[in-house]
């Protein structure tokens, strides 16, 4: 089912999880005729943190001691996209690897900020110690034109983490983020099409439907980086279960396997992978509230159409990454 090329799966929507998920046993909703991966997850709590530590702080403190200084490197993993497909998520798991150590914040630096210098980069860096790896996360790199010669400008070894999601639900929960900020938008059903008719042609302008043609901002990175270099991450299978995907995360980087299902619990209220300790937190907690918004309701007729739309986008995708993620 899986190897060193990719991977077929199904998937469910992320927006049915919360009513179908009240314990985390499940097999996803059969969708086509591709194999089925069973997620099958137990779940305890084990400690993140060694001895009575609370945070990671002492420990820093006592390598100091020791006359070990961390020091602030350029990042050699980047996550890189795409936005509201689960990001934000992928680096709060990860980073609680001990030999994992993240910008806690998007940089924007190969987008917005790269005229202020490498120098400028590394100084937005955590501290580092010998053999720890240091990742940083801002999804909009994916669709910036100049960042992939960047990127390579900066490291050609740059490992580059991406989460994809079925595009037709990214890109309403992009519409969801936005209208939260500005709730006098127009309708979902209106932004999408062309002259805001359900008749009319799909409107590629409109941010949330552009972005979601993968294969056109992948052919960019792949004029700069090899596809061995890329890690293709499934945003609904990070939801379902987070343990499969973290394996492969830590295989690509070439971590040891520490993350698993036991760091993981399910939270029924939010729809969520929730985490028992992290950086930062040694008790239970999930993402922010940001996470896990209910999405308004679209139209029937409206998903079809967009699923129609993407359809050939996705199969060029799925040749380019030599994985079927199972969109509709």
């Amino acid at each position: 089912m899986e190897d060193n090329h990719g991977y077929t799966f199904n998937t469910c929507l992320v927006s049915s999880i919360t009513k179908a998920l009240p314990k985390w046993r499940r097999h996803p909703v059969v969708t086509n005729d591709n194999s089925i991966m069973h997620y099958r997850t137990s779940v305890r709590v084990v400690p993140l943190l060694e001895g009575n530590e609370s945070d990671i702080s002492p420990k820093y403190k006592f390598f100091r001691e020791q006359g070990l200084h961390p020091m602030r490197q350029l990042p050699s993993a980047l996550i890189i996209g795409v936005k509201k497909g689960g990001t934000r998520a992928l680096l709060e798991f990860i980073r609680i690897h001990p030999d994992v150590r993240a910008a806690g914040s998007e940089v924007h630096f190969f987008d917005k900020n790269y005229l202020r210098g490498f120098q400028w980069y590394r100084q937005h860096m955590p501290p580092t110690l010998e053999g720890q790896l240091t990742i940083e996360k801002t999804p909009s790199y994916f669709i910036t034109k100049e960042a992939p010669k960047r990127v390579q400008l900066m490291n050609p070894s740059t490992k580059l983490l991406v989460v994809v999601r079925d595009p037709v639900t990214r890109a309403i929960s992009d519409y969801t983020q936005a209208i939260s900020k500005k709730s006098d938008m127009k309708s979902f059903d209106q932004l999408v099409f062309v002259n805001s008719s359900v008749g009319s042609i799909v409107d590629t302008s409109w941010g949330p439907i552009k972005l979601g043609i993968y294969s056109r901002y992948l052919a960019r990175w792949l004029k700069y980086f090899p596809l061995s270099q890329f890690l293709f991450i499934s945003g609904e299978r990070l939801v379902v279960d987070p343990a499969i995907e973290l394996k492969r995360v830590q295989d690509f980087l070439g971590l040891k396997r520490v993350v698993s299902e036991r760091h993981f619990y399910f939270n029924t209220t939010k729809g969520f992978p929730c985490l028992f300790k992290s950086e930062g937190h040694s008790t239970p907690h999930c993402l922010g509230k940001t996470k896990g918004r209910n999405h308004p309701y679209i139209d029937t007729i409206v998903i079809q159409r967009l699923r129609d739309f993407y359809r050939p986008f996705n199969n060029r995708f799925y040749q380019m990454t030599g994985i079927n993620f199972g969109w509709a």
